[in-house]
């Protein structure tokens, strides 16, 4: 993780260092969220679908060449999915299964390079986006819950940060002089477990990381 965070860093002074033009604009993310499990075999512990979440926020645009930025900026993010599990396992003795609704709420901080093609069509332009984000935890929720059965935070249950590779495309559409208009998809692949809950209960074994696909609709100035 220490390695990841260096590189972003490097990467986003760099590029900020021979950045020429500055672009600043508002977005909002409505997402299909959910997580990747890795389990022993032998631990009955599943994934049990995606959750729609929602995110909104700031970007900044920083171009070092005519088709190229360094794109960063602040989005208050929500992540989680489902998951199951036999009941039995948090409640001895008791048949049946338990799932969970998982609601996650990050602070993303994106550190990525966008590559824009020439024109397409008058006045718009593709764009391919790709680097890291970082994302300190802000909430956590289960089964729309604050607090556990123990009267605990569950925020106190999930790591308090996460980062992803971004991985994105999309089209962006000049409609005045310095306004632009731009809309794409992006896939957010979680590279560390964010999971200390059901460690604790089921399985230390268990790693739980976050995915995310996002609609990614925006204004910049």
């Amino acid at each position: 993780m220490k390695k990841i965070t260096f590189i972003c860093l490097l990467l986003a002074f760099t590029s900020t260092a021979f950045a020429q033009e500055l672009e600043l604009g508002i977005k909002i993310t409505p997402s299909i969220a959910g997580q990747r499990l890795i389990v022993p075999s032998n631990v009955d512990f599943e994934k049990e679908g995606a959750n729609f979440r929602f995110g909104f926020g700031v970007i900044a645009d920083l171009y070092f060449t005519e088709n190229a930025a360094f794109s960063t900026g602040l989005s208050f993010t929500g992540k989680g999915g489902s998951v199951s599990y036999p009941t039995s396992f948090i409640q001895p003795g008791v048949s049946g299964r338990t799932t969970d609704d998982i609601s996650l709420q990050y602070l993303e901080i994106p550190l990525t390079v966008k590559l824009f093609t020439n024109e397409v069509a008058p006045d718009m332009r593709v764009y391919f986006q790709t680097g890291f984000s970082l994302n300190p935890r802000m909430g956590a929720k289960v089964n729309g819950e604050k607090l556990d059965p123990d009267n605990k935070k569950y925020s106190k249950h999930f790591n308090v940060f996460d980062a992803d590779v971004i991985l994105g495309t999309g089209l962006e559409y000049q409609v005045g002089e310095t306004t632009k208009l731009f809309g794409g998809l992006s896939y957010h692949r979680g590279l560390a477990s964010i999971d200390d809950y059901y460690e604790e209960r089921i399985s230390d074994k268990i790693e739980v990381r976050n995915n995310i696909f996002s609609l990614d609709l925006g204004v910049k100035f």
